[in-house]
């Protein structure tokens, strides 16, 4: 699983994701925004050196609950985010040569907005998180057009942990993530994100509860 690495993640938010003001509050920077054409998404996203933090929300339910976007669960993770659904989902990348097979099962998902089909992971629970791959060349980051110069020293999105309510077990895919070294999923009260930054080298991090699931770590 050499090629295989972490793209971006995403947490689902109240509508118009005023959970963003958590982060600016710290520091961080907004980058520009996007909507999801017929799948009823919208989001505000915070770019990294390498990947990017992505708050997302339902921005028309009658798309996001179409026959075509049904399968994805994005209408019942967003919805049901405070009764047990895991309101989180992983998106890792690899280069069309790379040749490799994932470490999981996935079925293709062909959105509008996408040039690539999005591989979408079979078999995991609403309590676990979402698992997304696509191919690209190089891993989303800042580049010249997002802003990337925020107050905490957050340079590349190195390591992703997801704390998952409820027993111990695990599906198929987030254990093969977990084999490979690509992710770690603990035991926890409630849903909760862990990011690593450059190695999180520094040993120092920002708890953004109650308000976001979400903790950095540097």
């Amino acid at each position: 699983m050499a090629s295989l690495a972490l793209d971006h993640v995403f947490v689902l938010c109240a509508e118009g994701a005023p959970e963003a003001e958590a982060l600016l509050r710290l520091g961080l920077k907004e980058g520009s925004r996007n909507v999801h054409p017929g799948q009823g998404t919208a989001n505000r996203r915070f770019f990294f050196r390498r990947g990017f933090l992505e708050l997302a929300w339902v921005s028309n339910p009658d798309e996001a609950r179409s026959a075509a976007v049904a399968r994805t669960r994005v209408w019942e993770r967003w919805s049901r985010r405070g009764e047990g659904a895991c309101p989180f989902g992983l998106i890792f990348r690899s280069p069309p040569e790379s040749g490799e097979s994932l470490p999981f099962e996935t079925w293709a998902y062909h959105p509008s907005y996408s040039p690539v089909p999005i591989h979408i992971a079979v078999g995991t629970s609403l309590r676990e998180p979402e698992l997304f791959h696509f191919h690209a060349s190089r891993i989303s980051g800042a580049g010249d057009r997002e802003p990337a110069d925020h107050a905490l020293p957050l340079g590349e999105l190195t390591a992703a942990s997801v704390g998952i309510p409820g027993p111990p077990d695990r599906s198929p895919a987030l254990r093969a993530l977990e084999s490979a070294g690509l992710a770690t999923f603990t035991v926890a009260d409630a849903p909760v994100m862990t990011l690593a930054f450059d190695g999180g080298g520094r040993d120092e991090s920002a708890d953004l509860r109650p308000e976001l699931p979400l903790v950095l770590q540097w």
